[in-house]
């Protein structure tokens, strides 16, 4: 079942037995609250590689030019593959310094297949990633890149939230008690216990679906 951005909020201010808001500006504890929501999905999604937030990105290449804008990647993302699906070339990544050298040691750098990239600044204008590849792309090639991308800021009132809303909401929740202090309730640290918990039996559930991901450390 999927949470809004403002069901998120609401069930966040019902457990501090708060009064329910229509709109994310009703109240301005209700636009903290929304911060606190925010604050927690992007922990959520740096603890683990969600499947929900992982999307395949196609660069084609243009004959004779070596970088690319990886649109819709922005900074913080992870890699999950990266293949060369014209050629059926695995595309291995190297480093920044290997790929400065491929490129501009050479008199005439070599020409052909890509089959290396290496991610290389940001696009002045969408601020998405770019990548260079090698050898220089002699053609028209597709190559993909499966990562895994966090979720834009929530903003309207309808965003639904990509990871597991519940520990959005809990951690939100740990992050709203902190501000406020003890009301008699549960502590912050109680509260954040509870959301580790959560995490590490969620990712633990979602990890055996996907044997390739590595052991979680909590964050």
């Amino acid at each position: 079942m999927s949470t809004t951005f403002l069901q998120a909020v609401n069930d966040v201010l019902v457990r501090l037995r708060e009064v329910q808001v229509s709109s994310l500006s009703e109240t301005t504890y209700a636009t903290l609250i929304g911060k606190f929501v925010n604050d927690a999905k992007r922990q959520v999604e740096d603890a683990y590689s969600w499947n929900v937030l992982t999307t395949t990105i196609t660069v084609p290449t243009v004959s004779a030019t070596s970088s690319y804008t990886v649109t819709g990647a922005g900074q913080k993302f992870q890699v999950r593959d990266a293949i060369n699906a014209t050629s059926f070339v695995t595309l291995t990544n190297v480093t920044f310094a290997m790929m400065n050298r491929y490129l501009n040691f050479p008199a005439a750098p070599a020409t052909g297949i890509p089959s290396f990239y290496s991610f290389n600044g940001v696009d002045s204008t969408t601020y998405d990633t770019k990548v260079s590849v090698f050898p220089i792309p002699d053609g028209v090639y597709s190559l993909k890149f499966s990562l895994v991308v966090p979720q834009a800021a929530l903003t309207l009132a309808g965003d639904v939230i990509s990871v597991p809303a519940e520990l959005v909401i809990q951690n939100a929740y740990a992050r709203a008690l902190v501000e406020r202090g003890e009301d008699g309730g549960l502590t912050s640290s109680e509260a954040y216990q509870l959301y580790r918990g959560m995490l590490s039996d969620s990712i633990a559930l979602e990890g055996t679906r996907f044997p390739e991901e590595g052991q979680f450390v909590a964050v």
